[in-house]
């Protein structure tokens, strides 16, 4: 069960300003230091800037392949994750948040509870900026926890933005633990040995949606466990080898 902690609000949006436009704004307007400030960590200088300098020299005790560097969503990413959960319901999870935009986008389309968990503190604290700053307070929910000790138990809706080495690993968790009407949505990188129901966008942008129960069906299959029978997973039995 997700629950949200009272002292918190929350929302933001999405920036996709470069570097450059950055330091153009700042020539020609006299922001001062706070405003400054919050430019740079829309545009995920500010997290960088933190990740080269702090964070980075303690990540190196995480396990090479599960390593995820923070690349921040581009517009079109995101609106392809939306668009593959377009006509969805309930609340959301985002596993590795990150600065928090999916969860953003996935509130202003009407998902609630919209739930992000990133191990990462300063994304968390980043996270929990963007949203004041775009209004969404006390709306969304950053948890900095290992998405490992996740229970996804009664998640519907589930995104991703992972590395393939840790996709790889992520497959056999999300099908034990999702139900069989969850969608996952996969941005980026899609997962190595699932079949999509549908893909949206193209290159980079590209997103990849995966219905558990059809992917349960196909992964039975694959291994040869399972003979079905009018699209009914509870006929579970196993092939006999015809012997010659």
């Amino acid at each position: 069960m997700l629950h949200f902690p009272t002292p918190y609000t929350c929302h933001a949006g999405m920036d996709d300003d470069t570097p450059d436009e950055v330091f153009a704004e700042l020539k020609t307007t006299n922001l001062g230091i706070w405003g400054v400030a919050q430019i740079a960590a829309g545009t995920g200088l500010a997290v960088y800037a933190m990740w080269a300098g702090i964070l980075q020299p303690g990540f190196r005790k995480v396990p090479l392949k599960l390593q995820v560097p923070y690349i921040p969503a581009s517009k079109a990413q995101v609106q392809n994750v939306m668009t593959l959960l377009r006509g969805r319901k309930g609340g959301l999870v985002d596993l590795g948040s990150g600065d928090g935009r999916i969860v953003l986008e996935a509130r202003r389309q009407g998902f609630a509870p919209a739930v992000g968990y990133e191990l990462n503190p300063w994304l968390v604290r980043l996270a929990y900026f963007r949203a004041w700053r775009a209004g969404l307070h006390g709306k969304v929910l950053y948890r900095r926890e290992d998405l490992w000790k996740v229970d996804l138990t009664e998640c519907k809706n589930i995104t991703v933005f992972l590395a393939p080495s840790v996709l790889s690993l992520l497959q056999e968790k999300l099908q034990t633990e999702l139900p069989d009407d969850a969608l996952v949505v996969a941005g980026r990188f899609p997962f190595p040995d699932w079949k999509p129901c549908r893909i949206e966008g193209h290159g980079v942008d590209r997103a990849w949606a995966y219905n558990m129960q059809a992917q349960r069906k196909d992964t039975l299959k694959k291994n040869g466990n399972l003979i079905v029978t009018n699209g009914d997973l509870d006929n579970e039995l196993p092939k006999q080898k015809e012997s010659t």
